[in-house]
């Protein structure tokens, strides 16, 4: 497995931590994105944590906890590490690509479990990639399949 211990569960928008409630609200205020939770299909709850090697557990965060959120268009995301704020970010799902990081060609040299996406984020002025880690569990695996889908079925 790759650097970190990851696993997902599925939560709902009420159960989302306060802090990542707060940074969600303010993202969706900033860029007018008004309702776009109201339809939401699948809200996780990840938690990866660094794997200590050696005496030191290397570069990058120890612990990212993330809230993904899909809902017929979008993509939305809130992201903490350690003890930084947390942050948030969205994209369309007609704006973006996503593949099972399993099947691609890194997972030979870094095996890890997760989703490549990439395209243009609603903050970002150019096309972005980015990964979201998934624990290889059932909320795991269902918010794989179930984001894959929904960027297929947005784009027909």
């Amino acid at each position: 497995m790759g650097d970190y211990n990851r696993s997902t569960k599925e939560i709902t928008l009420e159960s989302m931590p306060p802090e990542f409630k707060a940074a969600l609200d303010a993202h969706i205020e900033m860029y007018e994105l008004g309702s776009i939770l109201d339809d939401a299909v699948m809200c996780i709850e990840s938690t990866s944590e660094k794997i200590k090697k050696g005496l030191f557990s290397g570069p990058g965060a120890k612990i990212v906890k993330a809230v993904d959120i899909i809902t017929p268009r979008w993509l939305v995301q809130v992201i903490k590490a350690d003890n930084e704020a947390a942050f948030a970010r969205s994209a369309q799902l007609t704006d973006i690509t996503v593949s099972d990081y399993e099947k691609s060609q890194f997972y030979a040299m870094l095996p890890d479990t997760g989703l490549n996406v990439s395209g243009k984020f609603t903050d970002e002025p150019e096309n972005s990639s980015s990964f979201i880690g998934l624990g290889k569990d059932s909320a795991g695996e269902r918010f794989k399949s179930t984001l894959i889908a929904a960027v297929q079925e947005a784009k027909k």
